[in-house]
């Protein structure tokens, strides 16, 4: 079922997004060790981390500006697949004390995203697309057939790594052969990552099909908890973290030679390139009000699709809200 008055209430929230959250300005100084992501603010204190998704829209490793209840979503999604893939693969989810935020194990990060791909898309840099019409048949140590068309399904699913670039720089898609070389991952931590990417995209396509989605491509973020064991972090079939195509219309719009029908933040990135010809150097554009407001449809309907429930918005101020939860959650954990 539809939010009632939608357009009214993402209009209204254009004004009060959460750009960024700080402990101490909302009167939790002790909430740990602060690191700022492009999307999630993060405090880190006795094993514990604290996960604040922002509704920072992150495109190109670039910050382009906030979306009314992005941060809900990414969050409600990310708990809705941590707890579908549960048994899949582990990971650090402990609580999930508010719309916008998730309590963690904590754990030290893999130096690698284990990205998954099915199909020849992509409009960054680092895309397999981008390298494909570039010339280049092999992409991350896979090879390639010729005469594949944009967006064209692959052969098989393949894992394309890519290196985290520090942040306001960009990724590097490389093949395992080059971790290891380089030395930024041992293998025995990789071939693990490796395994625990393909089990959960195929679980992940599998269940977009039965939504009437196509999961395109993702990227999983893992880390090792103290006693040395790999689980996944960060988030988990996200419109930012994957992209998602309409299962119904694909083959049609091939045929036609349309780009497939999109539900994913790509929306924002083709606007960035077609209107703007900006791929990530320099400055961003501003986003519009119109663009600002279609992308958080969007992230809406691709919460609503990919969940089968409804999204309800928390529309209260969010940085006092988020405050009183986590006031409530830290004092339970206490009693």
């Amino acid at each position: 079922m539809p939010v009632a008055n939608l357009d009214g209430i993402l209009e209204r929230q254009l004004a009060r997004t959460l750009e960024r959250f700080d402990g101490a300005e909302v009167g939790l100084p002790g909430l740990g060790d602060k690191y700022e992501g492009k999307v999630r603010d993060c405090y880190s204190r006795d094993g514990q981390r604290i996960i604040v998704v922002t509704d920072r829209l992150s495109a190109f490793d670039v910050v382009l500006g906030t979306i009314p209840f992005k941060g809900q979503v990414l969050n409600q999604i990310a708990q809705h697949w941590f707890e579908a893939t549960s048994e899949v693969a582990p990971n650090h989810v402990l609580s999930v004390p508010d719309p916008n935020v998730t309590i963690a194990r904590e754990c030290e990060p893999l130096p690698v995203e284990f990205v998954m791909r099915s199909y020849l898309t992509g409009t960054t840099s680092t895309s397999i697309w981008r390298a494909y019409e570039r010339g280049d048949r092999t992409f991350c140590g896979h090879n390639l057939p010729e005469g594949l068309r944009q967006h064209e399904k692959l052969p098989a699913a393949i894992l394309t790594p890519s290196t985290k670039a520090a942040k306001g720089e960009h990724d590097e898609s490389v093949s395992r052969e080059q971790l290891l070389e380089r030395g930024v991952i041992g293998e025995q931590d990789f071939e693990r990552g490796a395994a625990i990417a393909k089990a959960l995209f195929a679980f992940g396509q599998e269940r977009a099909a039965e939504r009437g989605l196509i999961l395109v491509d993702t990227k999983y973020e893992l880390g090792k908890t103290p006693d040395g064991d790999i689980v996944v972090i960060d988030e988990i079939h996200t419109p930012d973290s994957s992209r998602y195509w309409y299962r119904d219309s694909y083959e049609q719009r091939m045929a036609a030679g349309e780009a497939p029908r999109s539900l994913d933040k790509e929306y924002v990135r083709r606007w960035m390139v077609d209107t703007h010809g900006y791929r990530g150097d320099g400055p961003p554009p501003p986003l519009t009000d119109e663009v600002r407001v279609e992308a958080a449809r969007r992230y809406i309907e691709i919460f609503e699709t990919v969940t089968g429930r409804e999204f309800v918005p928390d529309e209260s101020e969010p940085l006092a809200r988020i405050a009183d939860n986590l006031t409530k959650s830290t004092a339970t954990r206490q009693s």
